[in-house]
């Protein structure tokens, strides 16, 4: 059953050493209060999964910055320029997925399938050390599930359930990560009661929903 908590609980469930997904795609849609919040908390050995590392100054970027990571598996660096610095520097493993894959890599592991057949990468440093298959006469890829201990999404909308409504554009990986996480929990604009959300404008439904979080008025966000 879904609680709605505030930030200072939310983020008490994560720990040291913690795989955690974060959805949004250059900050569209990304749970800004949650990350700010991992960041103070001065949370480490993070595995992260997520599309990019942002722009350098918003919340995404703080997690390289602050080094909260230890590792990184995204689709691209971002703006984010301390995100390829420490990767060159060694001081971030950095594992670089083509987008497509790692969509339904986490879709798979929502799904609870055994992995993703995918041509991309053939012929490229990609498919060195994974297991190629052949169907149909064409060469794949096995591609495994991608799963997290915690996810952190942004929604625009949820009832009291959980059920959650994204705004536009900012819908991108959130859906995917919350089925592919232990715990989940969502950073919300609007938090309305169960009855108001017309069935049809549900995204993510409840069930898959752990934690709300109120997101805050920018001058009272901050964790004391």
């Amino acid at each position: 059953m879904t609680q709605i908590v505030s930030l200072e609980e939310a983020i008490a469930k994560i720990q040291n050493g913690m795989t955690i997904m974060v959805g949004g795609f250059i900050g569209c849609g990304a749970p800004d209060q949650l990350l700010e919040a991992v960041c103070e908390k001065e949370v480490k050995a993070l595995t992260v999964i997520a599309n990019d590392t942002g722009i350098l100054g918003d919340a995404m970027s703080q997690l390289i910055v602050k080094h909260c990571a230890s590792k990184l598996i995204a689709t691209h660096i971002g703006t984010n320029k301390e995100t390829g610095r420490q990767m060159t520097t060694g001081e971030l493993d950095v594992k670089l997925v083509p987008q497509g894959t790692l969509a339904e890599q986490i879709r798979a592991a929502g799904a609870g399938l055994g992995g993703i057949l995918t041509p991309t990468g053939i012929g490229t440093i990609i498919e060195e050390g994974k297991q190629k298959l052949v169907v149909d006469g064409h060469e794949y890829l096995l591609e495994l599930p991608v799963r997290a201990n915690v996810a952190l999404l942004r929604a625009h909308k949820a009832d009291k359930a959980g059920n959650l409504v994204y705004r536009r554009a900012a819908r991108n990986f959130n859906p995917l990560m919350a089925m592919a996480a232990d715990i989940v929990i969502a950073e919300v604009d609007h938090i309305v009661e169960v009855g108001e959300i017309d069935p049809d404008e549900v995204m993510t439904p409840g069930i898959f929903v752990d934690y709300l979080v109120q997101k805050l008025p920018r001058e009272v966000s901050n964790v004391g």
